[in-house]
């Protein structure tokens, strides 16, 4: 990897994409620090830095489609795929449940790459992954562009991130932060509408 973990996290710095504060996260847990892609992927010339270092990673690996969870995964997996030049789709959540819209669909066999920018838990990437499997498509891997369980999630298929962190979050009803009268702010997309 030619990336430095110092070289990411500047980036992150510089567009001020690195919080600190009290964040309620999509996983539902609390944490003191977020990261917030959307503000590194507004400048394509860093989506694309970070992005390559990914699609790199891909490039001599079978990849038909990369398939991200809306919205955080969007740009990224839209970068990955011209890269990679293959296609790039996403799921929305649907009734509570990612869903492919917009005349989206994954074809039987198809090797596709999962893509999302933060992981936590890696809740929304297996609702993704389950999806896939639904279309009968095959995950060939999932990729992030941080990892903030610092390399502690198992989605049952190879997993590459350019950032591993271990980033403290806490349960709600445990939040030091809550306890201190703070009160958690959600920076994230989950429950858009």
């Amino acid at each position: 990897m030619s990336l430095s973990k110092e070289s990411i996290l500047k980036i992150f710095r510089e567009t001020e994409a690195l919080l600190d504060g009290h964040f309620l996260l999509t996983s539902g847990l609390h944490s003191n620090a977020y990261f917030q892609c959307a503000k590194v992927f507004q400048y394509p010339w860093h989506a694309e830095v970070l992005c390559r270092e990914i699609a790199e990673h891909f490039k001599n690996k079978r990849i038909d489609a990369v398939v991200s969870p809306a919205v955080g995964g969007i740009v990224m997996g839209q970068e990955i795929g011209r890269l990679l030049k293959v296609r790039s789709i996403f799921m929305e959540r649907v009734e509570g449940k990612m869903t492919l819209r917009r005349g989206f669909q994954i074809n039987s066999g198809e090797r596709v790459l999962v893509a999302e920018d933060v992981t936590t838990t890696g809740g929304s990437v297996k609702e993704v992954i389950r999806g896939v499997r639904e279309q009968h498509g095959e995950v060939a891997a999932v990729t992030a562009v941080v990892d903030r369980s610092g390399g502690q999630i198992d989605f049952g298929v190879p997993y590459f991130s350019l950032l591993k962190m271990e980033v403290v979050a806490y349960p709600p009803d445990d939040c030091p932060l809550c306890r201190q009268g703070s009160q958690a702010v959600k920076p994230g997309s989950r429950n858009l509408k």
